[in-house]
């Protein structure tokens, strides 16, 4: 495999985007909306990642599944758009190829890049830039926010990954509380300074997570009720996945040329 065939443009549902494909098979599908990792498959062919049949693959609302890229505000902890305006923004694709294996490719987000209602509801200079990389049945995401303006901004960033599951009532989690942590029920709890390894345990597959630059995780499941009253999530979709983000919540406030960087290995 040469250069160029790591990564080849395409479009998944309505939207572009950009299939990337490692020389032992994994692959993984990256939407320039919202630079939105949405399908990865490793080399052994199995989907990790849960995608709603009912969310939106048109630009016209976020989707639904995947890893939507949290950036500045997690949920309604702000005054702007919940959760953010990265995941709705058209990103730019940078740098992609091959390096030891792992095939990978960088997105990046700016002012320039924003509506006129997200620059003027977020008058910051900034620059985003994530670069996803795949290989065997691993995953990296690394998110990068950088100050390019004259004052400092404070801001939350997320990775918030619906894994695939078999069903949510065997799924069992480690390294959030002293105990192995079930879902029952809705669940939405956010995890302050947390370990940087965890694992999500399906039944016989066991998938380690490591975080770096992310001090906390939020894990969420909107349970039956929850789940029948979103519009763009079937009934019993729930039982399908769970969320286990890699979070910074209360960092500080990012000085003039000053960057963060956080990463999430999925193993």
């Amino acid at each position: 495999m040469n250069h160029q065939d790591a990564a080849v443009s395409t479009t998944f549902g309505q939207l572009p985007s950009l299939l990337l494909t490692s020389p032992d098979g994994a692959q993984a599908s990256i939407t320039l909306y919202g630079a939105h990792l949405i399908s990865w498959r490793g080399a052994d062919g199995r989907e990790r990642l849960f995608c709603s049949a009912k969310s939106a693959l048109d630009g016209t609302k976020a989707i639904r599944g995947g890893v939507p890229v949290i950036f500045p505000q997690f949920a309604e902890r702000g005054t702007g758009t919940r959760h953010g305006f990265a995941r709705t923004s058209i990103w730019r694709v940078g740098t992609q190829g091959l390096e030891d294996g792992w095939a990978f490719a960088v997105f990046a987000l700016a002012p320039g890049d924003l509506s006129a209602q997200h620059a003027q509801a977020w008058p910051h200079g900034f620059e985003l830039r994530l670069r996803v990389a795949i290989r065997a049945n691993e995953l990296t995401m690394r998110f990068e926010v950088r100050n390019t303006g004259s004052e400092a901004f404070p801001f939350a960033a997320a990775l918030h990954t619906y894994f695939l599951v078999d069903d949510i009532a065997s799924v069992r989690i480690d390294g959030m509380e002293t105990e192995e942590l079930a879902i029952t029920g809705k669940f939405d709890r956010v995890y302050d300074r947390v370990a940087p390894r965890q694992a999500l345990v399906d039944g016989g597959v066991v998938l380690t997570l490591r975080q770096e630059g992310f001090t906390d995780a939020v894990v969420w499941n909107p349970g039956a009720e929850d789940a029948a009253s979103l519009a763009d999530m079937a009934d019993e979709e729930y039982r399908r996945f769970v969320c286990i983000e890699p979070a910074l919540l209360n960092g500080p406030a990012l000085q003039p040329g000053q960057s963060w960087t956080g990463e999430y290995h999925v193993s």
